[in-house]
């Protein structure tokens, strides 16, 4: 029974406006060339500088210039911008469904009623 209630909630989200959405805007994102060499080069960037920091090292001011002005360059595209915004609501319709799970937990855990169907 959980499993397909839970089977159930994942087909409504995968259903849901905000997920379509976020779904939309990323696969936008994904078939973005200029976008997607952006945010490749900022990841090997954001990794290489992590690296120098667990070794105790702190990342050359050259290279955190580069982050930041890779970091502007993508944050001021329209479809990068887009695709946050798109998340960001996705990520708010997640809460609540959270938050609807715990409240049902809750009243779950001390109704005196007990349910197996």
């Amino acid at each position: 029974m959980l499993e397909d209630k839970a089977i159930e909630l994942g087909r409504m989200i995968g259903q849901s406006t905000e997920y379509q959405a976020v779904k939309r805007a990323n696969d936008a994102l994904s078939a973005d060339r200029d976008a997607v060499a952006l945010l490749q080069r900022l990841e090997q960037l954001r990794v290489d500088a992590q690296r120098l920091i667990e070794r105790g090292e702190n990342p050359s001011p050259e290279m955190e210039q580069q982050l930041d002005q890779l970091l502007g360059t993508i944050q001021s595209k329209a479809i990068y911008q887009g695709a946050v915004a798109a998340q960001e609501n996705f990520d708010k319709i997640m809460s609540r469904v959270n938050n609807w799970i715990l409240d049902g937990i809750k009243r779950g855990a001390t109704s005196p009623i007990i349910t197996l169907g």
